[in-house]
């Protein structure tokens, strides 16, 4: 019998990622600033690669920092 249990991605069907919804993105980004790997996320490839255009997108915005400045936590 197999013993693997199917990952469950951690958002819903009708939770879109948006560049402008910066609460959600900040669950995928560390307290640097850098983009959490899927395998930390929980994500499906499809939403990760959502996820990572979103980030990116609001960071050019300016509504996300590139890096945190001495320490000081993003969250």
């Amino acid at each position: 019998m197999n013993n693997y249990r199917k990952r469950v991605s951690p958002l819903k069907n009708s939770n879109t990622i948006d560049y402008k919804n910066i609460d959600l993105l900040k669950k995928f980004i560390t307290d640097q600033g850098k983009i959490l790997p899927r395998r930390s996320t929980g994500l499906t490839s499809k939403q990760q690669k959502q996820a990572v255009k979103a980030i990116k997108r609001a960071r050019i915005l300016s509504y996300l920092p590139f890096i945190s400045k001495d320490g000081v936590k993003l969250n």
